[in-house]
């Protein structure tokens, strides 16, 4: 099917990273549901698969459209950016939400560490090379969590090189940059909006292998379509209602950690994430 055909029809589109499980899926199945056509991307063919399944039982507008990406390269950002011109037709959502936590240090085909380029880099990449696919009035949803408060990312040394490593620091800086990214572009680019947003604690197969188990076992958490919720509602809302920049849960703008609101750091991230990424 043609851009063309796909745009003649009604509904809005959305792009959705980490879209094959857990809240990214949720999402789509709901932003399906009410019509919308969904473009989901994963890295594993066999749960985007499955995820496309789902979709496709609940949409009632287009058939829902898979890609395949992986966000610990950089090449396959691009490839995955290419195929989103060619196609997707403007998109009115593009959801940041693919994410890891890495048990111990590793190092990414690009030289970085696996965690800040997964959750921040490669999305930071993804969104400045669609940019002028943006419908007038898009949204760029990133999902952050709560987690931003274990670690403040330093701008000059994102890869934290010569600190000893903490998988949840590391969680924690790259979802303080999820958080600076939002506000950031909300300022470089007006005539978008862009949110974060904690999803809660939810149920899912993320994380270390001891956070899977606690995820599986502890009462109390949210189901995927909980987590989703807010991240549907940063959708579809009137944009009157919403704060441009701002960081939400529980479809409330919500304050995060002090050191996030500098402008300086915001911006100083984003320069060093265009220079990371080979856009400076």
């Amino acid at each position: 099917m043609s851009v063309e055909d796909l745009t003649s029809r009604p509904g809005k589109v959305a792009v959705i990273t980490g879209g094959s499980s857990g809240i990214g899926r949720a999402a789509a199945v709901e932003l399906a549901r009410r019509g919308w056509l969904v473009a989901l991307v994963g890295r594993d063919p066999g749960r985007l698969d499955a995820a496309l399944s789902a979709v496709r039982e609940a949409a009632t507008g287009p058939d829902p459209i898979g890609f395949q990406a992986d966000f610990t390269s950089f090449a396959s950002v691009r490839e995955l950016a290419d195929a989103l011109r060619t196609r997707v037709p403007p998109i009115d959502l593009l959801a940041n939400n693919a994410g890891a936590v890495i048990r111990g240090r590793q190092t990414t085909v690009d030289g970085h560490e696996t965690t800040i380029q997964t959750n921040h880099l490669s999305a930071y990449l993804l969104t400045v090379l669609v940019k002028d696919r943006l419908a007038p009035a898009a949204r760029i949803v990133t999902t952050a969590s709560t987690a931003h408060s274990m670690g403040t990312p330093d701008p000059a040394n994102l890869d934290a090189t010569g600190k000893r490593y903490s998988a949840w620091r590391a969680y924690g800086e790259s979802k303080s940059a999820n958080i600076l990214f939002a506000a950031e572009s909300a300022r470089r680019w007006p005539d978008v909006l862009s949110f974060s947003f904690h999803p809660g604690v939810v149920t899912s197969n993320f994380g270390t292998p001891a956070a899977q188990l606690f995820y599986r076992i502890a009462p109390g958490l949210s189901s995927p379509e909980e987590g989703a919720d807010t991240l549907v509602h940063l959708a579809t809302a009137p944009a009157a209602e919403l704060v441009n920049g701002a960081y939400y849960a529980k479809r409330k703008q919500v304050r995060p950690n002090r050191a996030l609101a500098d402008p300086a750091l915001a911006e100083k991230l984003w320069d060093e994430s265009a220079a990371l990424v080979g856009l400076a």
